[in-house]
């Protein structure tokens, strides 16, 4: 017989302060390789491919943990998980910090990789101590504050790197996730845990961890060394085959670790492939973007160099991050279709006019600004909505699945803008056309409003289904 649960204490603003400052630092550990790069080549001896291996090792931890990290959290509580996650991410924070070769940097960039299931635990957190509404907008300031850290993380590494080491580098956003654990630990309440007498499934989580690592590995292969046809296709098999496994798995587990059911409902299974179109086209700006900037003066380009290129950038990062805490409230008070609709909009026309109009800066800069802000707006939104639409026992695994479709929806936007540009580069100057952008523009564009096709499906599916009941009635 299941044991009788206490009912969740309502948080108050401590809490989640500390909650929020968790993932400020973590946002901040997770982005401050990312400049420093050059740096690590230079005192580790690291190739740029060595490189693109330190900065992917986080991505794919990540996509793996995420789920998992999830699904612990609705069965043991998001309070006690996150706490243990919180160990691992600071032991990987001090291997990085102290590391003096590559593979101990590599190991700590691993474990660090975990952060990325603080994500849905915190929503576990916010949901079980919050009524619905607080919940998203909850959900969207942890968000925000988590983005927000990457902006901290760009701006801080390169000053911290050199006024005193690489190594505080890693270690004062170290120092800051350990320090807002403890205080986490004490002032968080706990969660009771949902179907405590349930197993954990652990074949389903096996499956899908490989699926998700065995995508990862593929992609970012794809990405960075490049795979030839034949590798590609086993990986793609590979991928089929850990998937269906996966699926079979699922349906005969009697407590499964992703019930199907539920990722069969038009609101979840759309909120899914939402995201991934949304984040697929920010991907593809990601990419485009930086390359624009850099591209020589005498043509078509600005000539910019890194430093130039972060400071014409940061203004789309800042929106982003605010985006990210005006999308729960945007949930909360339109509706995830509205907030959905409007970013799809924007997207579209702004990359349709830009495909156009690139001729100044600050063109490309109020692009990335409006671009980021309804991608941001949009994904947060369906984040938020979907998080309070399912069972509470639910909320870690589904949320942990729509944080990694975010990050996949990147990757790939990333990989479809690099095929563009290398398609369109001229084989004399080695660089890429002014038609390269131009095509890449367009498909954004165009990737972007298929998301008013989802909505529009989604929205037929949910008046059939009415229509029938009104029909049985």
């Amino acid at each position: 017989m299941s044991e009788t649960l206490v009912p969740p204490v309502r948080l108050g603003k401590l809490p989640i302060a500390a909650l929020g400052i968790l993932a400020l630092a973590l946002g901040t550990l997770q982005s401050v390789v990312e400049p420093a790069l050059p740096l690590l080549q230079s005192e580790l001896g690291v190739s740029p491919a060595e490189g693109a291996l330190i900065a992917n090792a986080l991505l794919v931890t990540g996509a793996v943990a995420a789920p998992v990290a999830g699904k612990l959290g609705d069965r043991y509580g998001g309070r006690r998980v996150l706490l243990r996650l919180m160990a691992v991410v600071s032991a990987g924070g001090l291997l990085a910090a102290l590391a003096p070769n590559l593979p101990v940097l590599l190991l700590g960039q691993v474990l660090q990789g975990v952060m990325v299931g603080a994500l849905p635990l915190s929503f576990v957190l916010v949901r079980t101590h919050l009524p619905a509404g607080a919940t998203q907008v909850a959900i969207g300031v942890v968000v925000a504050l988590f983005t927000g850290g990457s902006v901290v993380g760009v701006l801080v590494a390169g000053p911290i790197a050199e006024s005193l080491s690489r190594h505080w580098m890693f270690g004062l956003p170290t120092i800051v996730i350990a320090a807002s654990a403890l205080a986490v630990a004490r002032l968080m309440p706990d969660d009771p845990p949902s179907r405590p007498d349930e197993g954990i499934d652990w074949a389903g989580m096996v499956l899908l961890s490989g699926t998700l690592l065995a995508f990862m590995l593929g992609l970012v292969t794809v990405t960075g060394t490049g795979l030839s046809p034949l590798a590609a296709g086993a990986v793609a098999l590979a991928v089929a085959a850990l998937a269906t496994g996966w699926v079979a798995v699922e349906r005969r587990a009697p407590s499964p670790m992703v019930d199907l059911r539920v990722l069969a409902r038009p609101a979840i299974w759309s909120a899914c492939v939402l995201t991934l179109v949304i984040t697929t086209g920010a991907g593809m700006v990601l990419l485009l973007l930086p390359y624009l900037f850099a591209a020589p003066a005498d043509g078509y380009g600005f000539g910019a160099d890194t430093t130039e290129i972060g400071l014409l950038l940061l203004p789309g990062i800042v929106a982003g991050s605010v985006s990210d805490s005006v999308g729960g409230v945007a949930a909360r008070r339109f509706g995830p279709r509205a907030v959905v609709v409007a970013g799809a909009l924007v997207t579209a026309a702004t990359m349709l006019a830009l495909a156009s109009l690139h001729t100044a800066a600050w063109q490309l800069v109020l692009a990335k600004v409006l671009t980021a802000f309804a991608a941001g707006v949009a994904t947060t939104a369906l984040l938020a909505s979907t998080a309070t639409a399912v069972e509470a026992g639910d909320t870690g695994i589904v949320t942990s699945l729509l944080v990694v479709t975010r990050v996949i929806g990147v990757a790939l936007g990333v990989q479809l803008g690099g095929a563009i540009l290398t398609a369109g580069t001229d084989p004399a100057t080695g660089l890429p056309a002014e038609s390269a952008f131009v095509t890449g523009f367009v498909t954004v564009g165009l990737v972007t409003a298929l998301s008013l096709l989802v909505v529009r499906a989604t929205k037929n599916t949910k008046n059939t289904k009415n229509t029938r009941k009104g029909v049985q009635a």
